[in-house]
Formats: structure tokens, sequence, C-alpha cells
């Protein structure tokens, strides 16, 4: 499984140059053209929605919202705030939840790296600091993903050191009764994406390894059956999702 960083550190991402580029990997990947692949990157600022974005959910001044092919709601992406993409073909039968909770497991050994004690919060995706004597349940990172011909799309935004007050403009994930925070803001350290990226790429190696096959030519046709998946915060649906 490659990882491969792009221009991290150097420039901030475009949102739909991004999505355009899984797309194109996406396609070599089952085509059997080409490995696994990791994009870790740092997006410049953006708010997109997934398949379940309620429209009170959306800012209501009229900010750009991009709408995307993933599960779940809305969310932001921009400085500060490291994500991951891992295009990879799942192993047969195609377990979709059981990868889903592989991506959390890798950021919740991340954070555990840092001391920082995180949770799964039944019938929410994504990784959660729960509710202490600091304030209640909290989401350091956001998960939403596509499978389609058993390869995925999207995946992680974990929250390092980014402006928490972006997501005061929209609900983030649909979820108004908890908070979001970040590595930084738990452990009080100053760190940054640069901090986190070699530790998180391991992580992600280690926990997607066991669900994932290499593709070769071969692989891709035996994959090409599958439909497209979609994971919501709650539920696996399969697409076209609305």
């Amino acid at each position: 499984m490659e990882l491969e960083r792009v221009d991290l550190g150097t420039r901030l991402v475009d949102y739909r140059w991004a999505w355009d580029m899984q797309r194109r990997v996406h396609a070599d990947v089952v085509a059997g053209e080409r490995g696994d692949k990791v994009l870790l990157l740092e997006h410049d600022d953006v708010y997109t929605a997934g398949k379940r974005t309620a429209r009170r959910d959306r800012p209501g001044d009229g900010t750009e919202v991009i709408d995307v092919d993933r599960g779940g709601r809305i969310t932001w992406h921009g400085p500060g705030q490291l994500v991951a993409y891992p295009i990879v073909r799942l192993r047969e039968p195609v377990d979709v939840v059981a990868y889903v909770r592989a991506l959390e497991q890798a950021v919740m050994d991340v954070a555990a790296t840092y001391g920082v004690r995180t949770a799964r919060v039944p019938g929410r995706s994504g990784v959660w600091v729960l509710a202490d004597d600091r304030g209640r349940d909290r989401k350091l990172c956001a998960v939403g993903v596509r499978v389609a011909r058993g390869v995925t799309m999207h995946g992680i935004a974990l929250n390092v050191c980014p402006d928490l007050g972006v997501y005061d403009r929209i609900v983030p994930c649909g979820i108004d009764d908890a908070d979001v925070t970040s590595l930084a803001a738990e452990t009080g350290r100053p760190l940054g994406v640069l901090d986190v990226v070699d530790l998180l790429g391991r992580e992600l190696q280690a926990t997607l390894g066991p669900l994932t096959r290499a593709g070769v030519p071969g692989v891709a046709a035996r994959g090409a059956g599958h439909g497209q998946a979609l994971v919501p915060p709650v539920e696996v649906t399969a697409a076209p999702a609305s």
C-alpha cells in the first residue's frame, strides 16, 4: 500500500482537483493498472456535503458547499486538518463496515500515541473524545467513504490544529448535540499536520492491510461485479442514495 503525500506542507489542495485525482486513481486500481494507494493532503478551506446532508445542516449565509458522492452529511476541510484518501481494493466478500472500523482504529491508535483517549459512539461514525469536565462529546475525526467495484474512495479527516470556529457555520455531520475538537486542543501541544502524517500513514497500513488485496490484472475483473456502497454515520446503504 503506497502512501503519497500530495503537496503536503507545500500548498493547500483544492478539493475539486483532489476529487478528480481520486477518480483517476480509483479507475486505475479498478482496472488493475496500479496497486493500492493512500493520498495524504491538506485541503484549502471548503465545506463538503455527503448524500444524507439535510438543508438545515448547511450554512445559512450562502457559503458554497460542494456536494460529493460519499456517505455521511456535511463537514469542513481546510488548513490544520490532515486528510487521508485510501484508494484500495477490499478483499472479498467486501465488508464496508469493517473497513470503516479499520479507518477509525487507525486514528484511535494515532490519538493514543499523543495521550488522547478516544472512543466510538454507537450510531455515529468517526472518532470521538467522550464527554468529560471539559465539555460534551466531541468529534476528533470524520469518516465518509464510497466503495465502487470493490475499490474505496474518500476517507478520513483528522483535526490536528484547525481553527475550530469554522464548524460554527454548519451542523457538523448533522449532529447538533456534540462538538468538534482537535489533537492540538486535546493535548495543549502546538502540533501540525506534518507532525502526525507519518504516524497516521503507518497506522493506516497496519489496520487496512488485512482487509485489502493487491490490485493486479485479473483481480479487477473478479471484482467488477460489485456495485457501489456509501457509508453514512449510522448505516451502510447501497448507491444510488439520497
